[in-house]
Protein backbone atom coordinates (compact mmCIF):
# COMPACT_ATOMS: atom_id res chain seq x y z
CA UNK A 1 0.00 0.00 0.00
CA UNK A 2 1.03 3.67 -0.89
CA UNK A 3 1.37 5.46 2.76
CA UNK A 4 3.38 8.08 4.58
CA UNK A 5 6.75 6.96 5.93
CA UNK A 6 10.19 8.10 6.99
CA UNK A 7 13.12 8.44 4.78
CA UNK A 8 16.76 9.08 5.68
CA UNK A 9 19.44 10.75 3.69
CA UNK A 10 22.12 8.28 4.61
CA UNK A 11 24.96 11.40 3.22
CA UNK A 12 23.35 13.75 6.21
CA UNK A 13 23.25 11.23 8.80
CA UNK A 14 26.41 11.08 11.40
CA UNK A 15 25.07 8.13 13.22
CA UNK A 16 24.42 10.67 16.52
CA UNK A 17 21.56 8.15 17.60
CA UNK A 18 19.26 11.37 18.96
CA UNK A 19 16.28 10.24 16.89
CA UNK A 20 16.33 6.80 18.44
CA UNK A 21 15.00 7.40 21.39
CA UNK A 22 12.02 9.48 19.93
CA UNK A 23 10.95 6.48 17.88
CA UNK A 24 9.24 4.34 20.50
CA UNK A 25 7.98 2.38 18.11
CA UNK A 26 11.35 0.81 17.41
CA UNK A 27 11.07 1.33 13.48
CA UNK A 28 15.19 3.03 14.20
CA UNK A 29 18.14 1.17 14.84
CA UNK A 30 21.88 2.67 14.41
CA UNK A 31 23.51 0.46 11.85
CA UNK A 32 26.96 0.51 10.60
CA UNK A 33 27.01 3.81 12.08
CA UNK A 34 24.37 5.72 10.40
CA UNK A 35 20.33 5.46 11.63
CA UNK A 36 18.25 2.93 9.64
CA UNK A 37 14.66 2.64 9.48
CA UNK A 38 14.26 -1.62 10.67
CA UNK A 39 10.92 -2.06 9.53
CA UNK A 40 8.38 -0.41 7.85
CA UNK A 41 5.59 -2.25 9.83
CA UNK A 42 6.86 0.22 12.79
CA UNK A 43 7.32 3.41 11.32
CA UNK A 44 3.31 5.41 11.67
CA UNK A 45 4.96 8.02 9.37
CA UNK A 46 4.02 10.66 11.57
CA UNK A 47 7.50 12.01 11.98
CA UNK A 48 8.36 12.10 15.55
CA UNK A 49 12.24 11.75 15.54
CA UNK A 50 11.78 14.69 12.79
CA UNK A 51 12.89 17.37 14.79
CA UNK A 52 15.35 15.08 16.93
CA UNK A 53 17.89 15.20 13.87
CA UNK A 54 20.67 18.08 14.26
CA UNK A 55 21.52 17.44 10.74
CA UNK A 56 18.08 17.34 8.82
CA UNK A 57 18.71 13.94 7.42
CA UNK A 58 14.80 12.56 8.20
CA UNK A 59 12.10 13.92 6.03
CA UNK A 60 8.73 11.34 5.61
CA UNK A 61 7.52 10.88 2.08
CA UNK A 62 4.51 9.28 0.73
CA UNK A 63 5.15 5.51 -1.16
CA UNK A 64 4.52 2.01 -1.21
CA UNK A 65 4.81 0.46 2.30
CA UNK A 66 4.00 -2.38 4.52
CA UNK A 67 0.94 -1.57 6.24
CA UNK A 68 1.91 -0.30 9.64
CA UNK A 69 0.82 -2.45 12.31
CA UNK A 70 0.21 -1.35 15.68
CA UNK A 71 -0.31 -4.86 17.31
CA UNK A 72 2.97 -5.59 16.43
CA UNK A 73 4.34 -2.62 17.26
CA UNK A 74 2.74 -2.80 20.66
CA UNK A 75 4.24 -6.16 21.26
CA UNK A 76 7.97 -4.42 20.69
CA UNK A 77 6.75 -1.83 22.84
CA UNK A 78 5.48 -3.14 26.33
CA UNK A 79 8.87 -5.01 26.33
CA UNK A 80 10.70 -1.70 26.89
CA UNK A 81 8.53 -1.01 30.07
CA UNK A 82 6.10 1.70 31.18
CA UNK A 83 8.00 4.93 30.24
CA UNK A 84 8.08 3.55 26.31
CA UNK A 85 4.62 2.60 26.44
CA UNK A 86 3.19 6.09 27.94
CA UNK A 87 5.86 8.07 25.10
CA UNK A 88 4.13 5.60 22.27
CA UNK A 89 0.80 6.71 23.54
CA UNK A 90 1.07 10.43 23.95
CA UNK A 91 2.87 10.20 20.93
CA UNK A 92 -0.20 8.36 18.75
CA UNK A 93 -2.74 10.78 21.15
CA UNK A 94 -0.74 14.30 20.08
CA UNK A 95 -1.21 13.38 16.69
CA UNK A 96 -4.98 12.64 16.80
CA UNK A 97 -4.32 9.08 15.82
CA UNK A 98 -7.78 7.71 17.98
CA UNK A 99 -8.19 4.39 15.89
CA UNK A 100 -4.44 3.76 16.84
CA UNK A 101 -5.10 4.71 20.11
CA UNK A 102 -7.85 2.78 21.15
CA UNK A 103 -5.94 -0.40 19.27
CA UNK A 104 -2.77 0.33 21.21
CA UNK A 105 -5.01 0.51 24.67
CA UNK A 106 -7.11 -2.92 23.77
CA UNK A 107 -3.77 -4.29 23.60
CA UNK A 108 -2.80 -3.55 26.78
CA UNK A 109 -5.60 -4.38 28.52
CA UNK A 110 -5.82 -7.75 26.31
CA UNK A 111 -1.88 -8.61 27.49
CA UNK A 112 -2.90 -7.46 31.25
CA UNK A 113 -0.82 -4.84 31.43
CA UNK A 114 -2.08 -1.07 32.82
CA UNK A 115 -2.29 1.82 31.03
CA UNK A 116 0.32 4.39 32.68
CA UNK A 117 -1.04 6.28 35.00
CA UNK A 118 0.66 9.45 34.11
CA UNK A 119 -0.83 8.50 30.38
CA UNK A 120 -4.31 8.42 32.06
CA UNK A 121 -4.57 11.73 33.88
CA UNK A 122 -2.50 13.44 30.56
CA UNK A 123 -5.45 12.23 28.93
CA UNK A 124 -8.16 12.86 31.19
CA UNK A 125 -7.69 16.10 31.73
CA UNK A 126 -6.92 16.88 27.82
CA UNK A 127 -10.59 15.17 27.23
CA UNK A 128 -12.10 17.07 30.01
CA UNK A 129 -10.98 20.16 28.15
CA UNK A 130 -12.24 19.03 24.76
CA UNK A 131 -15.68 18.54 26.33
CA UNK A 132 -16.29 22.44 27.12
CA UNK A 133 -13.31 23.79 28.14
CA UNK A 134 -14.83 24.63 31.58
CA UNK A 135 -12.42 24.74 34.53
CA UNK A 136 -15.41 22.84 36.53
CA UNK A 137 -14.25 19.66 34.47
CA UNK A 138 -11.11 19.39 35.29
CA UNK A 139 -10.52 15.87 36.15
CA UNK A 140 -9.65 15.70 40.29
CA UNK A 141 -8.71 12.29 41.98
CA UNK A 142 -9.56 13.32 45.34
CA UNK A 143 -8.19 9.47 46.56
CA UNK A 144 -4.31 11.16 45.83
CA UNK A 145 -4.91 13.88 48.73
CA UNK A 146 -4.75 11.35 51.83
CA UNK A 147 -7.51 12.71 53.14
CA UNK A 148 -9.22 10.07 55.85
CA UNK A 149 -13.01 10.73 56.51
CA UNK A 150 -13.58 11.79 60.24
CA UNK A 151 -14.44 9.72 62.30
CA UNK A 152 -18.45 10.65 64.05
CA UNK A 153 -20.84 8.47 65.55
CA UNK A 154 -24.16 9.30 64.09
CA UNK A 155 -25.38 10.09 67.62
CA UNK A 156 -22.65 12.80 67.86
CA UNK A 157 -23.46 14.02 64.36
CA UNK A 158 -27.47 14.00 65.08
CA UNK A 159 -26.36 16.10 68.59
CA UNK A 160 -24.37 18.27 66.73
CA UNK A 161 -25.87 18.95 63.95
CA UNK A 162 -22.68 17.97 61.78
CA UNK A 163 -23.19 17.06 58.78
CA UNK A 164 -20.79 13.64 57.99
CA UNK A 165 -17.76 14.59 55.44
CA UNK A 166 -18.41 13.86 52.00
CA UNK A 167 -16.88 10.30 50.85
CA UNK A 168 -16.68 11.78 47.04
CA UNK A 169 -13.69 10.26 45.48
CA UNK A 170 -13.53 11.74 41.93
CA UNK A 171 -14.85 15.13 39.15
CA UNK A 172 -16.24 15.59 37.04
CA UNK A 173 -19.19 12.99 38.72
CA UNK A 174 -21.64 13.44 35.77
CA UNK A 175 -21.81 10.68 33.12
CA UNK A 176 -21.06 12.89 30.05
CA UNK A 177 -18.12 14.87 31.48
CA UNK A 178 -16.04 12.15 32.74
CA UNK A 179 -13.42 10.91 29.92
CA UNK A 180 -13.58 6.94 29.46
CA UNK A 181 -9.73 7.04 30.97
CA UNK A 182 -9.94 9.11 33.67
CA UNK A 183 -7.49 7.49 36.28
CA UNK A 184 -9.95 6.90 38.49
CA UNK A 185 -12.07 4.37 36.69
CA UNK A 186 -9.08 1.76 36.51
CA UNK A 187 -9.84 -0.98 39.36
CA UNK A 188 -13.00 1.04 40.45
CA UNK A 189 -16.32 -0.38 41.68
CA UNK A 190 -18.78 2.15 39.72
CA UNK A 191 -21.44 3.58 41.32
CA UNK A 192 -24.07 4.89 38.59
CA UNK A 193 -26.66 7.19 40.48
CA UNK A 194 -30.06 8.69 38.29
CA UNK A 195 -29.75 12.03 39.61
CA UNK A 196 -32.88 12.35 41.93
CA UNK A 197 -31.62 9.62 44.13
CA UNK A 198 -28.88 11.19 46.59
CA UNK A 199 -32.05 13.54 47.31
CA UNK A 200 -34.64 11.33 47.54
CA UNK A 201 -31.90 8.84 49.80
CA UNK A 202 -30.93 10.53 52.71
CA UNK A 203 -27.63 8.09 53.13
CA UNK A 204 -26.36 8.08 50.27
CA UNK A 205 -22.77 8.50 51.00
CA UNK A 206 -22.81 6.30 53.56
CA UNK A 207 -24.39 3.61 52.31
CA UNK A 208 -24.00 3.63 48.59
CA UNK A 209 -20.66 6.23 47.23
CA UNK A 210 -18.15 4.88 49.64
CA UNK A 211 -15.73 3.47 48.11
CA UNK A 212 -17.19 3.66 44.89
CA UNK A 213 -16.39 6.06 42.15
CA UNK A 214 -19.61 7.84 41.21
CA UNK A 215 -21.11 8.64 37.43
CA UNK A 216 -24.61 10.75 37.65
CA UNK A 217 -27.11 10.96 35.26
CA UNK A 218 -30.74 11.37 34.37
CA UNK A 219 -31.94 8.57 31.82
CA UNK A 220 -35.23 10.36 31.16
CA UNK A 221 -33.96 14.29 30.43
CA UNK A 222 -30.11 13.23 28.90
CA UNK A 223 -29.03 11.50 25.25
CA UNK A 224 -29.15 7.70 26.68
CA UNK A 225 -27.39 6.88 23.14
CA UNK A 226 -24.23 8.94 24.31
CA UNK A 227 -24.44 7.08 27.92
CA UNK A 228 -24.34 3.73 26.11
CA UNK A 229 -21.66 4.88 24.32
CA UNK A 230 -19.70 6.51 27.03
CA UNK A 231 -20.77 3.14 29.23
CA UNK A 232 -19.34 0.58 26.64
CA UNK A 233 -16.05 3.31 26.16
CA UNK A 234 -15.61 3.25 29.97
CA UNK A 235 -15.81 -0.98 30.02
CA UNK A 236 -14.01 -1.66 27.70
CA UNK A 237 -10.86 0.97 28.60
CA UNK A 238 -10.99 0.32 31.99
CA UNK A 239 -10.69 -3.07 34.57
CA UNK A 240 -14.00 -2.48 36.24
CA UNK A 241 -13.98 -4.50 39.49
CA UNK A 242 -17.80 -4.16 39.73
CA UNK A 243 -21.45 -1.78 39.20
CA UNK A 244 -24.06 -0.79 41.31
CA UNK A 245 -26.79 1.47 39.47
CA UNK A 246 -28.92 2.96 42.34
CA UNK A 247 -32.27 4.48 40.65
CA UNK A 248 -35.37 6.09 41.43
CA UNK A 249 -38.65 3.87 41.31
CA UNK A 250 -40.19 5.74 38.42
CA UNK A 251 -40.68 4.13 35.21
CA UNK A 252 -38.26 6.60 33.49
CA UNK A 253 -35.64 5.60 35.61
CA UNK A 254 -35.60 2.11 34.88
CA UNK A 255 -33.90 2.50 31.73
CA UNK A 256 -30.40 3.40 33.22
CA UNK A 257 -30.15 -0.31 34.37
CA UNK A 258 -30.77 -1.29 30.69
CA UNK A 259 -28.43 0.77 29.29
CA UNK A 260 -25.67 -0.17 31.97
CA UNK A 261 -26.47 -4.45 30.65
CA UNK A 262 -26.13 -3.29 27.12
CA UNK A 263 -22.92 -1.75 27.55
CA UNK A 264 -21.05 -4.59 29.46
CA UNK A 265 -22.45 -6.79 26.34
CA UNK A 266 -21.15 -4.23 23.70
CA UNK A 267 -17.90 -4.04 25.91
CA UNK A 268 -17.75 -7.79 25.50
CA UNK A 269 -17.04 -7.49 29.34
CA UNK A 270 -18.32 -9.89 32.34
CA UNK A 271 -18.63 -7.29 35.29
CA UNK A 272 -20.80 -8.12 38.67
CA UNK A 273 -23.26 -5.57 38.25
CA UNK A 274 -26.25 -4.96 40.98
CA UNK A 275 -29.70 -2.89 40.94
CA UNK A 276 -31.26 -0.52 43.89
CA UNK A 277 -34.44 1.16 43.28
CA UNK A 278 -35.62 4.05 46.12
CA UNK A 279 -38.94 5.45 46.34
CA UNK A 280 -39.85 8.61 46.18
CA UNK A 281 -40.01 9.14 49.88
CA UNK A 282 -36.48 7.92 50.11
CA UNK A 283 -36.63 4.17 50.93
CA UNK A 284 -35.50 1.28 49.45
CA UNK A 285 -37.65 -0.45 47.54
CA UNK A 286 -35.58 -3.36 46.14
Amino acid sequence: MKRKIIKIDEEKCNGCGLCIPNCPEGALQIIDEKARLVSDLFCDGLGACIGHCPEGAITVEEREAEPYDERKVMANIVKQGENTICAHLEHLDDHGEKGLLREAIAYLNEQGVDVPEGFRERRAEKMSAEVTGCPGCKVEDFRTEGKEPQEESASLAAAQRTPRCSTLRQWPVQIHLVPPIAPYLQNADLLIAADCVPFAYARFHEDFLDGKTLLVGCPKLDDTARYLEKFAEIFKQNDINSVTVVQMEVPCCFGMTKLVKDAIKAAGKEIPAESIVIGVKGDILM
